[in-house]
């Protein structure tokens, strides 16, 4: 069976790659989810990020924006003294910082997931990448959601973080043609 080349480094990248990377989320909580993960990974390998990312579960409250968003000075001082995360005060700040803000985009366009797909046309876009080297790390969409979302306040968006996120949420489908998972995604776009 043919995966990306990633996707054969760990047991636990193979489940990932295989069930979840690139597979289309519509559900706010999981976008949410996925864009805080996608931040706390700047600088680090994604490999790092799903090792931690039950303890980031249990942390922040399953990654519900509505309980991240009132987070204060305590809970913070518990998360930056949690080994089991990624303890970066700016990082962990973000994660708070983007909860309000995916609140405000919610009750602004009704949901997160909307807005968010309204990036790519609402559905995804599937991409024919020969090979790992060919998956840009921005593109166009990326670059427009990354400003819009820091002219709404979120933080550690960059271009190259969204389209990571794009990526994992499905919003693009970058696995390569070769690999079994392409096809089956493609078919659902």
């Amino acid at each position: 069976m043919n995966r990306c080349a990633w996707g054969t480094s760990d047991p636990l990248m193979t489940v990932y790659h295989d069930k979840e990377w690139g597979v289309p989320l519509h559900d706010d909580r999981a976008l949410f989810e996925m864009l805080i993960l996608e931040g706390m990974q700047a600088g680090l390998s994604w490999q790092t990020i799903l090792n931690k990312r039950e303890a980031f579960r249990k942390a922040l409250d399953g990654f519900q924006p509505e309980r991240v968003a009132t987070y204060g000075e305590a809970k913070l001082a518990e998360l930056l003294a949690n080994p089991g995360i990624v303890r970066n005060r700016l990082k962990v700040n973000a994660a708070i910082t983007n909860a309000q803000a995916s609140l405000a985009v919610r009750k602004e366009q009704g949901s997160f997931d909307a807005y968010i797909w309204g990036f790519v046309g609402g559905r995804p876009k599937v991409n024919g990448r020969r090979a790992m080297g060919d998956i840009p790390a921005k593109t166009a969409e990326a670059d427009a959601m990354s400003k819009d979302l820091l002219k709404r306040g979120f933080r550690f968006v960059g271009p190259t973080i969204c389209y990571a996120f794009m990526q994992s949420a499905g919003l693009v489908n970058d696995h390569t043609v070769d690999c079994f998972r392409y096809g089956e995604l493609a078919s659902r776009a």
